[in-house]
């Protein structure tokens, strides 16, 4: 496998991303211009204005996440703290994240793509903090209601082709390809009200 077939989804999702936040941008500056212009007071423009924030806030989430991370390559602290400050996209869990400075772009798409199997087993919100000591990760989750389907978050230390991924789920899919290309391994374990993840 070269190169190029390796990181084909990775570029897919870096070509998406790419093409949908230009005209996200143009609308999130038409909506400016109308508020400039008295027009955007009303309870629609509002809604219209929190949905292109929210939409801008998730593609660039994605962007990480999903697109292309070339070796060198690396994220600044205030471009991450950005993308997971608290705001109108409806993300319910409290993150803590503390790794400090610039860091590799690859293991910020690696804690990104891990951050969503979290989005997905804690819909009812929670707390998770983020940390990273020598190279390690290790990210732990606290919420009172825990939805941990035990047969994806096995996904992430063992691969099994029988496990059926659905769309809306395919975080799972993606984490242990790029712990393989990053020399890593996971170690998972979950409990009634947490769930601890290191790689």
């Amino acid at each position: 496998m070269t190169k190029q077939d390796r990181d084909l989804t990775a570029l897919i999702g870096s070509r998406i991303c790419h093409d949908l936040i230009s005209p996200l941008g143009a609308i999130g500056n038409g909506v400016e211009l109308l508020q400039l212009s008295g027009m955007g007071d009303s309870p629609e423009m509002a809604l219209i204005a929190e949905s292109v924030t929210n939409a801008n806030l998730r593609i660039r989430f994605f962007r990480v996440a999903f697109g292309a991370a070339a070796d060198g390559q690396s994220l600044s602290e205030k471009e991450i703290r950005a993308v997971l400050a608290p705001g109108v996209d409806g993300r319910k869990i409290n993150i803590n994240w503390q790794p400090a400075g610039d860091l590799p772009r690859a293991e910020v798409k690696l804690a990104f793509l891990a951050l969503q199997c979290f989005e997905s087993a804690m819909p009812w919100g929670g707390h998770l903090t983020v940390s990273r000591a020598g190279g390690r990760w290790q990210m732990s989750a606290q919420g009172e209601r825990l939805n941990i389907n035990p047969d994806l978050w096995a996904l992430l230390s063992a691969g099994n082709p029988d496990v059926e991924v659905p769309p809306a789920q395919v975080h799972f899919a993606l984490v242990r390809p790029e712990l393989q290309r990053q020399d890593r391994s996971a170690t998972v374990r979950t409990a009634d009200h947490s769930i601890d993840l290191t790689f």
